[in-house]
């Protein structure tokens, strides 16, 4: 009989923590922005594609999870509504692209942490095993650990860049004048570069609902969880890149060093390691949170076997999905070694087509099963959720097209997703091969 002790859930104060990091984790990351979208295109970007790309990916996952909240949380849904081939797609694609975004944030926190330690890439792929490996351990006991670990981080995020807000708008004398938004002078490239830059500090809100069985009240909780998380995003977003352009720094320079350089430009090397501080703990809590919601997924198709049954065993004493968390971990290990931009255009490529497959889940499920009780509903019919899925459908193309109209640096990694979305057929093909009775 499993030990009672660790099946509690996880409280609405601890998920938004939870779902801040699997979505953000805080500004870390945006610093290419101002770089890629210009003085006067980085606001308006920042501004608008969360609105076309955030906003109905929320709502279509709010009304889905309200319909099915269930452990596997979009899995289940697309299985549900297109059908067995549909929903292993979906799990794979999210399997695979969660693997590359898992293998970003050890490789930051190495970044920031240089902040105080100059060699220390000398060490990056040590110092990265054990972030993997100590996260592996902190899943396997649980996601109320999880939780709590994710609200410590959260303040240790917030707060300096509290303090850079506070520091900037105070000291500035020059007016806080906003730039007037264009993006007349950006190439196109550029311009998919800075989608792709903002599209993926704003994705995963549908990785929270996986674990939605171990969420108390998870209706009401994700509903009110989301939002807050989601305008909390918003405002740090929108504050810091203003904060950098009130101060006039380099864009190449904050870039290659972050946002510990633009700390030390405003009030010196303290506010500096403040954000490098807060760039360490971003990456584990991201990291941590990431994981959790992505362990879940494995584990089901398990149960539907469309994976090995291996991967549904359960930690004796924790209940956790302890294998899936191992060899998600493995694969993550041998990954690290990958460049920033490469593997975030191999995670919003790869994410942006599972993500479709919820919106079309969402309107077939409208079709079919108009009358099935929805606790919480878009409040739009049939035809008006067609005309606002074109919105998120269209940034992710323009990301697109501009990564193929690139270099050949931007050109191999959105091939290689491309790729793995193709691979999804293959992988099909071999399960229905050795398993007749999956259709």
């Amino acid at each position: 009989m499993p030990n009672t002790r660790y099946l509690r859930k996880i409280r609405p104060v601890q998920l938004v923590a939870v779902i801040f990091f699997t979505v953000s984790g805080g500004p870390y990351g945006l610093e290419p922005l101002l770089a890629y979208a210009g003085q006067h295109g980085a606001l308006l970007l920042l501004l608008i594609t969360p609105l076309l790309w955030d906003v109905p990916a929320i709502f279509t996952v709010l009304e889905l999870n309200s319909m099915m909240p269930v452990t596997g949380g979009y899995y289940k849904w697309v299985k549900y509504a297109l059908g067995t081939r549909w929903g292993f797609y979906e799990g794979l694609w999210t399997w695979l692209y969660t693997f590359v975004d898992l293998a970003i944030y050890p490789v930051l926190f190495v970044q920031y942490a240089s902040f105080f330690f100059p060699g220390l890439d000398l060490y990056k792929v040590p110092v990265c095993l054990f972030i993997i490996w100590a996260s592996a351990g902190l899943n396997i006991s649980g996601i109320v650990p999880v939780g709590k670990v994710s609200l410590f981080l959260s303040a240790a995020v917030l707060t300096p860049f509290i303090i850079l807000f506070g520091l900037a708008f105070y000291h500035h004398n020059g007016g806080l004048f906003i730039p007037s938004p264009s993006l007349k002078n950006v190439a196109f490239p550029s311009i998919g570069m800075a989608l792709y830059t903002v599209m993926w500090n704003c994705l995963g809100w549908d990785n929270t609902t996986t674990y939605a069985e171990e969420v108390e009240k998870p209706i009401r909780s994700y509903l009110v969880s989301m939002f807050i998380a989601f305008a909390i995003v918003i405002v740090i977003y929108f504050l810091v890149i203003w904060v950098a352009q009130l101060s006039r720094i380099n864009p190449t320079k904050l870039t290659e060093n972050g946002f510990p350089a633009l700390g030390t430009l405003i009030a010196g090397h303290w506010l500096g390691a403040l954000l490098a501080l807060g760039g360490m703990a971003s990456t584990l809590g991201i990291y941590a949170a990431v994981l959790l919601s992505v362990s879940r997924v494995p584990q089901v198709m398990a149960q539907d076997s469309l994976l090995p049954e291996r991967l549904n065993r359960l930690h004796p004493r924790f209940q956790t999905p302890y294998v899936s968390i191992i060899i998600c971990s493995i694969i993550v290990s041998l990954m690290i070694l990958w460049t920033f931009t490469d593997l975030l255009i191999i995670d919003v490529t790869v994410y942006g087509a599972g993500l479709c497959l919820e919106y079309i889940a969402l309107i077939k499920l409208r079709m079919n099963e108009p009358d099935t009780h929805r606790p919480f509903k878009i409040p739009l019919n049939v035809a008006g959720l067609c005309l606002v899925l074109i919105l998120p459908a269209t940034v992710y193309f323009v990301a697109l097209g501009g990564a193929f109209s690139s270099t050949t640096e931007t050109i191999k990694p959105a091939l290689f997703a491309l790729i793995t979305l193709l691979s999804a057929e293959v992988f099909w093909q071999i399960i229905v091969w050795r398993n007749r009775d999956v259709q």
